[in-house]
C-alpha cells in the first residue's frame, strides 16, 4: 500500500507541479503564436499575389484574364501548402519531438513509395505542361475524355471541370489525353432558316440581308455583319437558307437564338411563310368519273 500511495503522490506532485504548467502554457502559447501568424502570412501573401496581378495589367507585360485566374489560383493553393507544412513542423517541434529524425524516415519511405506513386508521378509532370503551355485555363469551356464543361480549377495533380448542369467532374490530370478548348479563338453561330416552295427565294433572301445589317449594332457579342450563304438544302417540305455570324468565344448558341427570333419576327412582318410539315393524302377508292364530270353507275 505504501509503494502506491508513494506514486501517486509522485504524480500528483508532478501534475500539480509548476514546472508542467509552465511547459504546458509555453506550448500552448507557442502553438497559437505559429496559428495566427500562419493566418496571417496566408492572408498578406493571398493579398500581395492580387496586387502583383493588378500591377501586371497596368504593365507592357500582360497576362490574358483567363491565364491570370489560372496562375493566381496555382500561386494561391500553393502558397497555402507550403504555409501549412511549415506550421505543421513547428508545432511538432513544440511538442518536443525529433524533427530531423522524423524528416529523414519520411525521406526513405517516400522513396520507397515513389516507385509504386508512378501515377502520382505522371499527373503532376501533366499538370505543370497544362499550366506552362497554357493549353485551357480557369473559365475555359473544353470537351476532355467524357466530361464536357467550364474548369472550375485547375491544381498540379487533378482538374475540376463543371458541366451546365451543374455536375462537377474531377479528373487526373495523368489522364487528360485529349482536350478541346472552346474558349480560345472566336466561335460561329449556324442557323438554318425554312422557306416554302411557294414563297419567293429571292425576296426572302433581300430581306435576310437587310435584317442581318442590322443585328452587330444589336448585339455586341456578334462581330461584323453575319453572312448569307444561300440555299443550303432542299427539304422535304422547304428550301434551307443557311445564315452564319462570327461571335465571341461560347456566345455561338446564344446569338443563334437570337437570329431565330429576329429572322421570325422579320418574315411574319413581310408576309413570307416559314412552312411546317405537310402530308399529302390519296384514297384509292375514288369513283371514275365520264367526260361530263358524272360519276358512272
Amino acid at each position: 500500500m505504501g509503494f502506491f500511495r508513494t506514486q501517486w503522490d509522485k504524480i500528483y506532485e508532478y501534475l500539480t507541479g509548476v514546472e508542467l504548467w509552465t511547459t504546458v502554457g509555453k506550448g500552448i502559447l507557442e502553438i497559437t503564436l505559429i496559428l495566427i501568424f500562419s493566418f496571417v502570412i496566408i492572408r498578406t501573401g493571398k493579398k500581395l499575389i492580387a496586387q502583383f496581378f493588378q500591377n501586371k495589367k497596368r504593365g507592357p507585360f500582360r497576362v490574358t484574364d483567363r491565364r491570370e485566374a489560372t496562375l493566381r489560383k496555382l500561386l494561391e493553393n500553393t502558397l497555402t501548402y507550403i504555409i501549412y507544412f511549415t506550421a505543421a513542423i513547428m508545432i511538432l517541434e513544440a511538442f518536443g519531438l525529433e524533427i530531423g529524425a522524423l524528416l529523414a524516415g519520411a525521406g526513405i519511405a517516400g522513396l520507397a513509395i515513389g516507385f509504386g506513386a508512378q501515377n502520382l508521378v505522371k499527373d503532376i509532370i501533366t499538370g505543370f505542361f497544362i499550366i506552362f503551355e497554357d493549353q485551357f485555363s480557369v473559365g475555359d469551356f473544353i470537351q476532355t475524355g467524357g466530361a464536357e464543361g467550364f474548369v472550375e480549377e485547375i491544381g498540379l495533380r487533378t482538374s475540376k471541370i463543371k458541366s451546365w448542369t451543374g455536375e462537377l467532374h474531377i479528373i487526373p490530370n495523368g489522364s487528360i489525353d485529349h482536350v478541346t478548348n472552346y474558349s480560345i479563338h472566336n466561335s460561329v453561330a449556324v442557323v438554318d432558316v425554312g422557306i416554302s416552295y411557294e414563297g419567293d427565294i429571292d425576296k426572302a433572301e433581300r430581306i435576310l440581308l437587310d435584317l442581318l445589317e442590322e443585328l452587330p449594332a444589336r448585339y455586341e457579342d456578334m462581330i461584323g455583319v453575319p453572312e448569307l450563304l444561300g440555299v443550303h438544302n432542299l427539304g422535304a417540305s422547304d428550301v434551307v437558307l443557311r445564315i452564319i455570324a462570327e461571335t465571341q468565344p461560347m456566345q455561338h448558341w446564344a446569338m443563334a437564338r437570337a437570329i431565330r427570333k429576329e429572322v421570325k419576327n422579320r418574315f411574319d412582318a413581310e408576309d413570307i411563310e416559314i412552312p411546317f410539315p405537310r402530308m399529302v393524302m390519296y384514297s384509292r377508292y375514288e369513283e371514275p368519273t365520264t367526260q361530263d364530270g358524272v360519276a358512272d353507275e
